[in-house]
């Protein structure tokens, strides 16, 4: 099973690219959970440290689609490092002036959240250039999902170790310098230097002006949504049945399946058209939310949680591929970084949401809201079948070889040889 990872991350630059853009992101991985232990030990109430983490969330997903833009015209080096030592500042900035006054402190939050590098749509752009043939790529976009969540399941265990053996601030700080070094270690890569974006049209909508980019965007806004109101229907739950123990089992659990379904999809090779197998995966996700409305007792309700979490990473590494293929010529980072902002934008939607269904009628109308959410996903890819069947239009580039960083990028697949 394991064969195509380790074939990828054998391959040259492979390994170095996937594990500095994890540590990379390390920062956005574990924001939420430092801004509040921080805030908390500066003596501020739930409510600022709350509002700040919103802050910081809101202006990383406004970020990461403007810098993504930035990246396809002016190279990875040119603009994520800077993004990541201004992001790091600015974190910085606000571990040391603490939480009064209150608008420097949303200033830094929200500076630090609105120049987060977009390494992870970075690294998507990357893979083409570094792997051989359509079927590596696919096998990558899953390891690359997978990761994403062993970094969101690790990096708030390092935070919380870091607090506990130093201060909320040594934690704060330590993360970005960490974050500023993954960045670095991507950004003088010879992949990532040599790597240009293909020529694209002027437009001033980008990536934004692709029919099946937006369709994609509007499924995983409700896929978002279906995550983000699973963690506060758990939270209703965890209440009733045990408190925080049980509230950290089942969003480890949620974590855990995501692992295990994303690992499996990337261990094989698929065939037959990416918008339908899309498609089978985002029903089989709403499905897997519905048995949650049993809210069965605790050990039941992991194991539950867990199936949840299964089709998760499967259905993101299925979208990557039609966003390679849909994002017009030029684009190819900031369409990632759509994907990025659309799916933290839908999470929040989906927390805001939820808080009042829990109050109205408990944690079992909590849990419907994710299968509701997952079900008008669905839909929307069965009505607009036709606009991601549709040929993209263009080329997919990959960059030139490293032995060559000033060659123009050139095609390494057409999108119609796509599986």
């Amino acid at each position: 099973m394991a064969a195509g990872y380790v074939e990828i991350l054998r391959t040259r630059h492979a390994a170095r690219l996937l594990a500095g853009t994890l540590v990379g992101r390390l920062p956005c991985a574990v924001a939420a959970i430092a801004v509040v232990l921080f805030v908390r030990a500066e003596g501020g109430s739930y409510s600022l440290a709350g509002g700040l983490a919103a802050a910081y969330g809101v202006a990383n997903a406004a970020g990461q689609p403007l810098l993504g833009r930035l990246v396809d015209l002016y190279g990875q080096p040119r603009i994520q490092l800077p993004a990541a030592v201004l992001s790091a500042l600015a974190m910085s900035a606000f571990a040391f002036t603490g939480t009064e006054p209150a608008a420097l402190a949303y200033a830094c939050v929200a500076l630090s959240g609105l120049f987060t590098p977009p390494l992870e749509g970075g690294l998507r752009a990357l893979w083409s250039s570094v792997l051989r043939g359509e079927s590596q790529v696919q096998t990558a976009y899953a390891m690359d999902a997978v990761a994403q969540e062993v970094m969101f399941t690790v990096g708030p265990l390092l935070v919380t170790l870091c607090v506990s053996l130093w201060s909320a601030q040594a934690a704060l700080v330590l993360v970005n310098v960490v974050g500023v070094l993954g960045a670095l270690s991507v950004v003088l890569s010879p992949p990532s230097r040599a790597w240009r974006s293909a020529p694209r049209e002027a437009h001033w909508l980008g990536a934004l002006r692709s029919p099946g980019l937006l369709v994609l965007l509007g499924a995983f806004l409700a896929v978002g949504m279906a995550l983000g109101s699973i963690a506060v229907a758990a939270v209703a739950y965890a209440d009733d049945h045990g408190g925080d123990a049980v509230y950290g089992w089942l969003m480890a659990a949620i974590g855990l399946g995501a692992l295990v379904g994303g690992t499996v999809y990337g261990a094989r090779q698929w065939s037959g058209p990416p918008e339908r197998r899309l498609r089978v995966l985002v029903a089989l996700l709403a499905v897997c939310y519905l048995p949650l409305t049993l809210t069965p007792g605790p050990v039941a309700m992991t194991v539950l949680t867990a199936v949840a979490g299964l089709f998760l990473a499967p259905c993101l590494a299925c979208a990557f591929v039609l966003v390679d293929r849909h994002a017009p010529r030029g684009t190819v980072t900031e369409a990632f970084s759509w994907i990025v902002t659309t799916f933290t934008v839908g999470s929040s939607v989906g927390t805001g949401l939820a808080g009042p269904v829990v109050e109205a009628g408990g944690a079992v109308w909590g849990f419907a809201v994710p299968g509701v959410a997952g079900a008008v996903s669905l839909l929307v890819l069965l009505a607009t079948g036709r606009v991601l069947a549709a040929p993209a239009g263009r080329a997919v580039v990959a960059a030139s070889s490293e032995n060559d960083p000033n060659r123009a990028v050139e095609p390494r697949f057409s999108t119609g040889d796509r599986a």
